[in-house]
């Protein structure tokens, strides 16, 4: 159920208990000619059973439960097929839900996919006046924003061609340029922007940046977590349909990175004839230990940690050395550093290595470790001994695109100066 409400005090979107419930496998849909609605039912008379594999339900989303206030940037995350999408559809009118319901107070522009709301036929400028009418927006209105959409999509040239002709490329950037231009009290805004190419990203946040600054409302999609983390201040985690995590949206990513990624930060063996390794050494712990309070369960690009390394050595009077690999989750290896040859007695060994904050690129790593014998001879390998995700942390940027490479030294600004043009 939708209830469009004027009195919400500062609540634009208010959430209860929705569910959407979809039939999978049903056959039969309005589209069916004579021949198909006889096939369909014969099917049932004949074989029962199959009828009732037609029916197969899935929850799209269960009990949803938000409450969105004026001015919030609320960024939805979550895997293909959590739900996003759907919820989307719920609040732009798209699509009903099954039970719940959900109040919104003011006008809501949606753009979920590209040329949503727009009739292939029509040219662009008919277009923005078509979809500027189903906001509620008066024709003078529309006149007075009318140049800044078109300077913002990029289409000058092709204002009056058929949008059926359009790329996707312009086809999101008109239907973007309309739906944030045209002054909605909520602007929602799913993955499409990902069809833009970097220029075009860059002015779509900074235009969704400016439209929540003004106290409008935004809600978007995004996998670029780092452009959700930007822009957002609130953060809702979606999975299988269910809310996971509904917050700040640093504490909901958090949560999000942790669930979906396969971290194995430790390994342990308290028995050493289980452990990894030989006749030579065998391997009783390494850790990865984050030298920084700034997030807790997993890193970023600021933060600074530790590789903690154990291992028995079971032959006296052996010169070891540990020589610790770290790969990006492409095989490319990052670095090889190993410590000084040291002659050990029988028993425990422990090694450690310090890596540096502000000097990884975010991604996915990995890291090998091999103890090395008389400075040549590789005594033991461990292979894929741990797996880290490095998050990303920008400030004082408006460009969220992938840094590339693997390593992302801060650089520090020793002197600099200027010297007047003569």
């Amino acid at each position: 159920m939708l209830i469009i409400s004027e009195k919400m005090s500062n609540t634009v979107l208010h959430i209860e208990n929705v569910s959407k419930r979809y039939i999978l496998n049903q056959k039969g849909n309005s589209n069916d000619d004579l021949r198909d609605t006889i096939t369909r039912m014969t099917t049932k008379v004949l074989k029962p059973s199959q009828s009732k594999m037609e029916k197969e339900e899935f929850w799209a989303l269960r009990n949803i439960n938000m409450e969105v206030k004026q001015g919030d940037r609320l960024g939805l995350v979550g895997a293909n097929g959590a739900g996003k999408s759907t919820l989307l559809k719920v609040l732009s009118q798209i699509t009903q839900p099954t039970s719940g319901i959900v109040k919104v107070r003011g006008r809501m522009a949606s753009l979920l996919e590209v040329g949503t709301g727009f009739h292939p036929e029509l040219t662009g400028r008919e277009n923005i006046f078509l979809n500027g009418a189903i906001l509620g927006m008066q024709k003078s209105e529309i006149i007075k924003h009318f140049d800044a959409i078109v300077d913002f999509a990029g289409i000058e040239k092709f204002i009056d061609t058929p949008v059926k002709r359009y790329s996707s490329g312009m086809y999101v950037r008109l239907g973007f340029a309309i739906a944030a231009h045209l002054e909605p009290e909520i602007l929602v805004v799913d993955e499409v922007l990902a069809v833009g190419d970097a220029d075009f990203q860059k002015k779509s946040i900074g235009k969704m940046r400016d439209v929540s600054n003004s106290g409008r409302t935004l809600i978007f999609v995004s996998h670029n977590l780092t452009a959700v983390q930007g822009l957002c201040n609130k953060g809702a985690y979606l999975r299988s349909g269910e809310l996971i995590k509904y917050g700040k949206i640093d504490e909901v990513v958090n949560e999000y990175v942790k669930n979906v990624s396969k971290f194995q930060l430790t390994q342990n063996w308290e028995d050493r004839e289980k452990a990894p390794g030989n006749d030579f050494v065998r391997i009783k712990s390494i850790h990865l230990i984050p030298k920084s309070d700034i997030l807790q369960d997993n890193f970023d690009t600021r933060t600074a940690f530790e590789i903690s390394f154990e291992y028995w050595n079971l032959v006296s009077d052996a010169e070891l050395n540990v020589s610790i690999f770290l790969y990006s989750m492409t095989g490319e290896c990052i670095f090889n550093v190993g410590d000084d040859a040291k002659i050990y007695q029988k028993g425990i060994v422990k090694s450690s290595c310090n890596i540096p904050g502000d000097f990884l690129n975010d991604g996915s790593y990995y890291i090998s470790i091999m103890i090395v014998r008389d400075r040549i001879a590789p005594v033991y390998f461990f292979e894929d001994a741990l797996a880290f995700d490095i998050l990303d942390h920008r400030e004082g940027t408006d460009w969220y695109g992938k840094w590339p490479g693997s390593i992302r030294p801060k650089m520090i600004v020793v002197n600099s100066e200027q010297k007047e043009l003569l």
